[in-house]
């Protein structure tokens, strides 16, 4: 039996509740032994998904012992930076939220470049030289319940969200300072708008909290629409038959294309690079790639033809997305996150 790290115990907000994973289909048996030895995974992906990938990395590696340890991407960066002090981190992979943190970790040579060989079937941005790799596609859109709301009368853009008065104090979105995918959307929103949008988004009294409660009181009918990852509410579409819906906004999508990366064997917790290198390649794989989809993502592979259930193609969605600079989402974040946290205290 796989054993499981608890989630992280940090200040910054983490998952603490660890779920039943669902068995990912195509996985019945490992086709070969593999690599040997053990992976400890730092990752901010949901962990029922995560126990569900998990099961099917166990059949494909069945001599190798891996570990997942669960947190935010805020309470991943605060681990490392932290470990990084002592000259060795408790993980030998990291999968993260977005591209910036690899950017900041590159740059301090904590990374092992391994440029997989699924490298040529990917769509989207990848380091050159291997140091990171996109491993899965999420979507920041706005969500709303029809059973309680007509869709004329909220917000269909970004834009609207934080200026349209009509949904004053009856809004969500998830923390910046917590959430990787977050700090992704509010960075594109301050390129789109400038700080201008981050006051207005106080002057609407937006509440700040876990997609999870938020989601929970879109379905009360407590809030009229929230800012959310498009997985979230696939995900409840499909496991519990919800009404609420996603809106593709009109200003555009904001995609954030997750990570994954080796650490360096000077830094890793049990220097096994063949493992970590095999289970890239997994991850990116057809194979990889279709428990990404069962988990409400979007592949990044090119022509992949499965879609997350309920989700439009993501072709449509890279055709009209707002873009991200992950460069200025690392050298700012702790501004944007400042004047984030300024602008909801009316400062």
């Amino acid at each position: 039996m796989r054993k499981h790290n608890a989630s992280l115990t940090l200040p910054l907000g983490l998952l603490t509740v660890f779920l039943a994973g669902l068995m990912i289909p195509g996985c019945k048996q490992a086709v070969n032994q593999g690599p040997r030895g053990k992976i400890v995974i730092y990752t901010s992906m949901y962990e029922d998904i995560i126990a569900a990938i998990d099961k099917a990395l166990e059949q494909e590696f069945p001599s190798c012992d891996i570990e997942f340890v669960y947190g935010g991407t805020g309470a991943i960066q605060t681990k490392v930076a932290a470990e990084q002090k002592t000259g060795k981190l408790g993980c030998d992979m990291l999968m993260v939220a977005e591209p910036a943190y690899s950017l900041e970790l590159k740059e301090h040579k904590v990374l092992h470049p391994y440029l997989s060989k699924e490298a040529v079937n990917l769509d989207f941005d990848y380091d050159p030289e291997g140091y990171w790799m996109p491993v899965r596609i999420s979507n920041m859109v706005l969500a709303y319940n029809p059973e309680y709301t007509d869709k004329s009368s909220i917000p269909r853009s970004f834009y609207d969200f934080a200026f349209d008065e009509g949904v004053q104090g009856r809004i969500s979105m998830s923390n910046p300072l917590t959430s990787g995918t977050a700090i992704a959307a509010v960075t594109a929103l301050r390129e789109a708008y400038g700080y201008e949008y981050f006051e207005a988004l106080g002057r609407q009294k937006v509440n700040v909290e876990a997609s999870s409660t938020a989601l929970a009181k879109l379905e009360r009918g407590e809030y009229q629409a929230i800012m959310i990852l498009e997985e979230s509410v696939l995900k409840k579409q499909e496991e519990t038959g919800s009404k609420v819906e996603v809106i593709y906004p009109s200003d555009g999508t904001i995609i954030v294309p997750s990570t994954i990366m080796t650490i360096h064997e000077t830094w890793s917790a049990n220097h096994n690079l063949a493992a970590a290198e095999a289970i890239t390649d997994w991850f990116l794989s057809e194979k990889g790639q279709a428990n990404i989809v069962a988990g409400w993502m979007h592949s990044v592979r090119a022509h992949f033809a499965a879609l997350p259930y309920h989700a439009i193609p993501t072709s449509q969605i890279r055709a009209h997305s707002m873009p991200v600079n992950w460069e200025t989402c690392y050298r700012e974040r702790e501004e944007i996150r400042a004047q984030f946290i300024k602008a909801l205290k009316g400062e």
